[in-house]
């Protein structure tokens, strides 16, 4: 496939767009000109031409009017153009492909198209996104390159953009395995109040959204077994349910004499975690934090 886009600086919208197209196609060969001849021979066009239409591969945002919105109003840039094509095939799933969108690719968009969704609320504190991380991989102002040479950051930025987006849908496809273990685990649990799983996985969307009874998650870990209180919201946190406050920043013996199991490990000061050693010594943990004082 080849793929034009603007030579010159280049921002993550476009970068990104690149780096989907490669995943979903195959090889990408990559021209990057604004002679309109050479744009119209390649297959796509990214970040030029001034349409957009999937069905000619014209993923272009510059034109008048732009190349609209999403219902929340984050308008579409190169690389919402190009997701909202090819996301749903490489993420498995809709629902995936929307879950990027959301967390990465509006992000990425809004940047491109001047729209402010988030503000320090330190002042003078501007933490680096995404799109900082890709426009910084351009030549300095007085850094001279060749073409060629710019070419080749273009092909560093690309690759680097496509790294985050393997990590991106391998955690969608690893979310989506545990949310069907969750699920089962929440299907089966005695005590609707205490879920336990098998090991350690996200949970949280699950069990927050599906399960309003449910106030303490277990699970086994390298060096015993866990509990969390499960947040109010996600997002939040506040718990529905805090472990008790006798128990707070307590160790050891000290957390083995206050609640009475013997393997008591660990509770954490802020009341949302604590460890034992086994699994009985976490399922009494949970007894008593679901029947003793908050």
């Amino acid at each position: 496939m080849k793929v034009a886009t603007h030579p010159g600086n280049f921002h993550a919208d476009d970068v990104f767009a690149l780096a989907v197209l490669g995943l979903a196609a195959g090889p990408v060969q990559v021209v990057r000109t604004r002679d309109e001849a050479a744009q119209a021979a390649a297959d796509v066009r990214v970040d030029v031409g001034g349409r957009s239409d999937p069905a000619t591969g014209d993923y272009d945002h510059h034109q008048r009017g732009g190349a609209g919105a999403r219902p929340n109003g984050i308008r579409f840039a190169s690389f919402g153009l190009v997701w909202r094509e090819f996301g749903a095939q490489l993420a498995g799933s809709a629902e995936a492909a929307a879950s990027i969108d959301e967390r990465l690719v509006q992000g990425v968009d809004a940047n491109d198209t001047g729209q402010t969704i988030s503000e320090s609320l330190v002042e003078g504190v501007r933490p680096m996104a995404v799109s900082g991380l890709i426009a910084a991989m351009n030549p300095v102002w007085d850094e001279a390159l060749t073409p060629e040479q710019e070419d080749a950051r273009f092909a560093e930025a690309v690759a680097f953009a496509t790294g985050i987006l393997e990590r991106e849908l391998a955690g969608a496809a690893a979310y989506a395995r545990a949310r069907a273990l969750v699920d089962a685990a929440l299907a089966r649990a005695e005590d609707p109040r205490i879920v336990e799983l098998d090991r350690n996985m996200p949970w949280r969307e699950a069990v927050i959204t599906g399960a309003p009874e449910a106030l303490y998650v277990i699970y086994p870990k390298s060096d015993g077994w866990g509990i969390q209180a499960v947040p109010e919201a996600l997002g939040a946190f506040d718990n529905r349910r805090d472990l008790p406050a006798a128990w707070a920043g307590l160790t050891g013996d000290e957390l083995a004499e206050v609640t009475g199991v013997p393997d008591a490990v660990f509770a954490h000061t802020s009341r949302f975690y604590a460890s034992a050693g086994s699994r009985e010594g976490i399922l009494a943990l949970a007894r008593l934090a679901l029947t003793g004082p908050a």
